[in-house]
Parts: structure tokens; C-alpha cells; sequence
């Protein structure tokens, strides 16, 4: 059975009203929920430890700001939109005690509640609105008059009413607009994971990378590498976006198509299939959370994360990256880092 797809006439934005909503964290995410919300018409606090360089900024943008336990304290619905590693301790220590039966605890990935990391209380309703894009870009479709499509999932109904209360949240979000996709925190969790994994991260930057470590080794000049391995996966991707396969293809070269339709399948070879079944089942029986919470954990240390993070940022195509970039108009304003 096909899962149901939801849109503004089937979200009743009224159920916030007389809520009070705690975003925990003023990140990425944590600043489009708080933005689109308010301006929205629903009553938001943003939760924050304290010391956090997000606290003013939150408060210049308008909002009420208090500690992550007393925003709990206050809140009737609860999203927690900090990193995955560290939710289970801030829910332990902030925001457990300050429960009452009746609220909703609201998580935008599922990582916590389906690894066990986070365990609610039976009398309150837990629920995941995940917007299909980072937060900028939930801000921004939203200030455009448009959304960014979300998954919807209840893991927990206390009250008989979590699915409405969260698809009043997508609503709220403007993730209506674009529809809202039913789904469980599992099928969530683990098909994020595999993707940014196999595909969207892991497997996009070393296809990208290992295209211009062979045009570099066999001689040509690394500005042409980037270009052609690199920089211009964008343009790709983005006709993918807006048309489909068939769409990317009706706008590329012939010579482009016929060597997309005989080469693809000698770089994804069923071996690189194999490879993929094997990160999935290391997702779904839990092996990679265990080895991420432990290497994020105070006895790990975050070795391995920054070991590797360092090693990435030491490859060729990083400094070059650097050279080409700086030759387009983007403004500082625009970047996502410095550099």
C-alpha cells in the first residue's frame, strides 16, 4: 500500500493554537522552524544551553530565548533540532524532567528514537517532521510563498491527535505546500542514513574526487579536473532536480548521452551494488550508530570523525577547489564557509 502524500487542506493549522512550541537548538534547521512558525502565527520559544553564540542571534531575529530545560518546561510541543550524537544527553538532563503527559516530542530525524538512544514516556506523543532540504532552504522556499516537502511519522499517540498536531507543525513549517509524505521514524532513519552514505555524500565526493585524482595522475592540469569532475556536477544535478533522468539527458550533448548509457554501468558494477547492500544492513542492524555514538562519545573523543574530516580536507581537489572557486561572482554573503 502506498503511503498517503498530505497538503494544506488536509492540515489544520488551529491545533497550535493556545500551544506553545520549544525549538531546542537555532541551528540550520532550528532557525527556519522558529522563523516559519512565528510567522505563521504559532507561539515559539527557542531552547538553547547557556553561552550559546546562537542565543542573540535568536533574540535579534525577534525570538524569546531560554535554557533548553526551561523552554521544555514551558513548551507543549517539543523539537529537538540539535546534532544526533548529542540529543540523547540533553534530553536526559533538560528536557526528561520537564515532560508532562500530553506533550509532543518532535525530532526531525529518527536517529534517536529508533537507535533507543532517546526512550519517552508512554504519555506523551512522539513525532518527526523532516523537511527534504537543509534550513536555509526551508526558510527561503517558505519566504518565497512556496515549502519544502516533509516526511511525517508518529512513533508514539498518547493523545489520539499526534498526526493531526503534526501535520498542523508541516503547516506551520510551510512544508504543506509541497506536501507532506507519511512515513515510520525506521524507514526514515535508515533510508537517510544509506543515502547520504551510498549516494549523497560519501558516494557523490569520492566518485567527484576519484574523477579528478585519475584526470591529475594521467597529466592534465587539475583546474581542468575540477571543472570537469567537480564543478560541474552541479549543472547536472540541478536539471536532474527540476526534470527527472529523462529531463538531464533531453538537455545534454548527444556524445554526453551515449557515453552516460555505456559508462554508467562500468563505474556502479554490481560489485559497487554489493557494496551497498553491506552499508545498508550495517545501517538497519544498528553496527554504524554504534561506531558513530562511540567515536562521538567522551571516551572516543571524536578521534576517528576529526582524523578523517582532516585527511578530506588535505586532498588535492580542496585546494584547487579554492582557485576555481574564487574566479565566479559569488558573494561572502553566499558561502556557506570562508574560504
Amino acid at each position: 500500500m502506498s503511503a498517503r502524500i498530505f497538503y494544506q487542506e488536509d492540515c489544520n493549522l488551529e491545533l497550535l493554537k493556545g500551544k506553545k512550541i520549544a525549538i531546542i537548538g537555532y541551528g540550520s534547521q532550528g532557525h527556519a522552524h522558529a522563523l516559519n512558525l512565528t510567522e505563521s502565527g504559532c507561539d515559539v520559544i527557542v531552547g538553547l544551553y547557556e553561552g550559546s553564540k546562537s542565543w542573540a542571534k535568536a533574540e535579534a531575529q525577534g525570538l524569546k530565548v531560554y535554557t533548553a530545560a526551561e523552554a521544555a518546561k514551558q513548551a507543549d510541543i517539543i523539537m529537538i533540532l540539535i546534532n544526533d550524537e548529542k540529543q540523547a544527553d540533553l534530553y536526559k538532563k533538560d528536557i526528561e524532567p520537564n515532560l508532562e503527559a500530553g506533550n509532543m516530542l518532535m525530532f526531525a530525524h529518527g536517529f534517536a528514537i529508533h537507535f533507543g538512544q532517546i526512550l519517552p514516556p508512554e504519555q506523551v506523543d512522539v513525532a518527526m517532521i523532516a523537511p527534504k532540504a537543509p534550513g536555509h532552504t526551508v526558510r527561503s522556499e517558505y519566504q518565497a510563498g512556496k515549502g519544502t516537502p516533509c516526511l511525517v511519522a508518529i512513533e508514539q499517540d498518547a493523545t489520539g491527535k499526534a498526526l493531526d498536531v503534526a501535520l498542523a507543525y508541516a503547516a506551520g513549517l510551510g512544508g504543506a505546500r509541497a506536501g507532506v509524505l507519511e512515513t515510520t521514524f525506521r524507514t526514515e532513519t535508515e533510508t537517510d542514513l544509506f543515502g547520504e552514505q551510498a549516494v549523497l555524500c560519501g558516494g557523490v565526493c569520492a566518485l567527484m574526487q576519484a574523477g579528478f585524482d585519475t584526470l591529475v595522475e594521467a597529466g592534465y592540469d587539475p583546474r581542468n579536473a575540477y571543472f570537469e569532475c567537480v564543478h560541474e556536477m552541479k549543472l547536472i544535478v540541478d536539471l536532474i532536480y527540476e526534470s527527472g533522468f529523462e529531463g538531464m539527458r533531453y538537455s545534454i550533448s548527444n556524445t554526453a548521452e551515449y557515453g552516460d548509457y555505456v559508462t554508467g554501468p562500468k563505474i556502479v558494477t554490481e560489485e559497487t551494488k554489493k557494496a551497498m547492500k553491506k552499508i545498508l544492513s550495517d545501517i538497519q542492524d544498528g553496527s554504524f550508530a554504534k561506531e558513530f555514538l562511540l567515536d562521538m562519545s567522551a571516551a572516543g573523543g571524536q578521534a576517528h570523525f576529526r582524523a578523517m574530516r582532516k585527511l578530506a580536507a588535505e586532498h588535492a581537489s580542496e585546494k584547487v577547489g579554492k582557485e576555481v572557486r574564487s574566479l565566479y561572482s559569488w558573494s561572502d554573503s553566499e558561502k556557506l564557509i570562508n574560504n
